[in-house]
């Protein structure tokens, strides 16, 4: 059976939609769990295949979990970690799981963690997460495909990043709580969801401060300080962004619900400048429009809070029909371009040069037959098909199941049309096309 999106695009996109939790927060949350022994509680807890899959890698640890879908919660029972390997069949699926390596070596002393997999968007190695573990005194050994570390004793140590690296800040932090002395994370990321991540180890009884700036400290704690939490994770900024987008996109008129503005900023100030209407109507939410075509700006990708890699898809879709010439620089990843090929089948004119996206807006674009090859290429792929004329169908819909809860049912609610279908055969449309008899 095939999952596809049926698409009638064209039609302005209105109403509310609430934002749900931060899967990019969330996944490393759930790794921290596991160093307190008890029950932890976390909140706002979105219902995606990602965590599925680290539901799953911590089980295999020998955690204890159980999600409850009304509540959008999850608990996690870490009272005994039975076993230090994750496994490839697991952390190949998805990235983020290759977080639990330092939470393992910082309990237990050791870990063997499969070298990660996820979206196939550019080269994320993990050099600047073995380095970090091997500074805190870590021995680590990479055979058959898995990462092999073990400390006797974690001490202290200052640790500079090349480059502000996410997963290696995370990954450093969690081997830092319970090492000996303190820690320094030199040019360490700066994204709200290290923040989170600090805020819960903080809230579980480690000493971390700085998080949310360049240089962050942790003060190691004995293991018996920490103590289970109940803990609500931070609103998806990204899932906030793709709605933002699909409003504006489509010429609508809607309000954004459960967000953090401020880890918004950037975003919102380049829609500002392409001529969108967005209004803060009180601390968590905000209500964006746009009813004149938009005018064409640059954009580079930069580490927070810089403009972010993952809204990159979603810029591209709106300059497509925008007024002008516009320009997207990649500087994170380097093959982050896969939406190209769809979108120019839809009409856009894109010129890829390397790193670089050269946008020329065109007057409208048209339904496809689209194909998801990431997560975020392919929400932004959706989104073009909602504001093309005719009808589009999205395929491989895995990815994007990776990243958005109930995305269609969303995206129905502020009226847009669209279907979700489970079929055994090609797809039957003609691009295209104005027949509405899939919907």
């Amino acid at each position: 059976m095939v999952e596809r999106f049926y698409i009638k695009g064209g039609t302005p996109l209105k109403g509310e939609v609430q934002i749900g939790g931060a899967k990019n927060s969330v996944l490393k949350l759930m790794a921290a769990a596991i160093l307190a022994k008890g029950e932890s509680k976390i909140y706002n807890v979105p219902d995606l295949t990602d965590v599925e899959i680290m539901l799953s890698v911590i089980a295999q640890l020998g955690a204890k979990t159980s999600y409850n879908k009304e509540e959008k919660s999850l608990t996690i029972d870490a009272t005994d970690i039975t076993n230090v390997t994750a496994s490839y069949e697991l952390v190949s699926k998805m990235r983020a799981s290759f977080i639990v390596l330092g939470a393992l070596v910082s309990r237990c002393k050791e870990a063997r963690v499969a070298l990660p997999g996820g979206c196939a968007i550019g080269e994320r190695r993990v050099d600047f997460h073995i380095r970090g573990l091997e500074a805190l005194g870590a021995k680590i050994k990479i055979e058959s495909g898995y990462v092999h570390a073990k400390a006797s004793k974690l001490v202290g140590s200052d640790v500079y990043l090349d480059i502000p690296s996410v997963g290696a800040t995370e990954n450093i932090m969690l081997a830092s709580v319970l090492a000996e002395g303190s820690t320094r994370i030199q040019n360490a990321a700066q994204e709200p969801e290290i923040v989170d991540l600090a805020n819960f180890l903080n809230t579980m009884g480690a000493d971390i401060s700085g998080a949310g700036t360049s240089e962050i400290i942790i003060n190691g704690v004995k293991h018996s300080d920490l103590h289970p939490i109940e803990y609500t994770t931070i609103p998806d900024r990204i899932e906030a962004g793709t709605f933002m987008t699909a409003i504006i996109a489509t010429k609508g008129k809607g309000i954004i619900k459960n967000i953090y503005p401020a880890h918004l900023t950037f975003f919102t100030d380049k829609l500002l400048k392409m001529g969108a209407n967005i209004k803060l109507l009180d601390p968590t939410s905000m209500e964006v429009s746009c009813k004149n075509r938009l005018n064409s700006i640059n954009f580079v990708t930069q580490p927070y809070p810089g403009f972010p890699t993952d809204l990159q898809s979603m810029a591209m879709t709106l300059l497509t029909t925008a007024n002008g010439v516009g320009i997207i620089t990649e500087s994170l990843y380097e093959n982050r371009f896969m939406q190209v090929p769809d979108l120019n089948r839809m009409g856009a004119d894109i010129h890829q040069d390397r790193n670089h996206a050269i946008i020329k807006g065109v007057k409208k674009l048209s339904g496809a037959i689209l194909t998801a090859s990431d997560l975020r290429a392919g929400a932004s792929l959706v989104v073009a098909a909602l504001m093309a004329d005719g009808n589009s169908v999205v395929e491989k819909l895995h990815h994007i199941d990776r990243g958005y809860e109930n995305f269609e049912s969303k995206i129905r609610l502020l009226g847009g049309k669209i279907e979700r279908k489970n079929e055994d055969s090609p797809s039957n449309l003609t691009e295209g096309t104005h027949n509405e008899s899939y919907l």
